[in-house]
């Protein structure tokens, strides 16, 4: 599984995906996660990946060519899966996460900003996906969201497959509550049927 993050914080986004389970995984070489500075491609020398809205308006919107640039050369002109983390797309969910990985490779481009010049979506972007329904500075954290969540299921990550499989939305539903010692903690003991 391989999966390809454009980002205007690489050292964020690689840090976190270097931690933990997810680590790991690519330290064993069963996941390959890469990390690509958006401001590399800039054609400006001071490396400005964002303009002014048209049409008035806070904020700033992300330029086409920086990214348009940036995925040319991440896909090598290939048609790669590519994914823009945003509050306007379809929500993020574990059936989306078993859809992705299905897919041997998949971008996942982070939105900043106001957001994203609408003919860079228009043009590169196959589908926008959310994880909720509220605001972040950008889509990095959705974008390490997605990744870690598709990338415990690459067989292998996890110690077995079990681990996944038996766990809260797998399947659509809630795990049950976990108890672990001590027996008694402040008055309340675990559910007898469990010792």
């Amino acid at each position: 599984m391989r999966i390809d993050i454009l980002t205007l914080f690489p050292e964020m986004v690689d840090t976190a995906l270097n931690e933990s389970i997810i680590g790991r995984g690519r330290q064993a070489g069963l996941i390959d996660i890469r990390c690509h500075h958006i401001r590399d491609y800039s054609p400006d020398k001071r490396r400005r990946t964002d303009d002014y809205p048209y049409g008035g308006g806070q904020g700033m919107v992300m330029q086409c060519e920086p990214l348009a640039r940036c995925l040319e050369d991440v896909t090598e002109g290939k048609k790669v899966h590519t994914i823009l983390m945003s509050p306007a797309g379809g929500r993020f969910d574990q059936e989306k996460a078993r859809e992705l990985l299905a897919r041997e490779h998949v971008v996942l481009v982070c939105g900043h900003y106001e957001g994203v010049d609408r003919r860079f979506v228009d043009a590169c972007i196959d589908e926008e996906l959310s994880i909720g329904d509220f605001v972040l500075t950008g889509g990095e954290i959705p974008a390490m969201a997605v990744a870690d969540a598709v990338c415990r299921m690459v067989p292998g990550v996890l110690s077995d497959a079990v681990c996944f499989e038996d766990e809260s939305h797998y399947n659509g539903l809630l795990e049950y509550p976990q108890y672990t010692r001590p027996l008694e903690y402040d008055g309340e003991k675990v559910p007898e049927v469990l010792y």
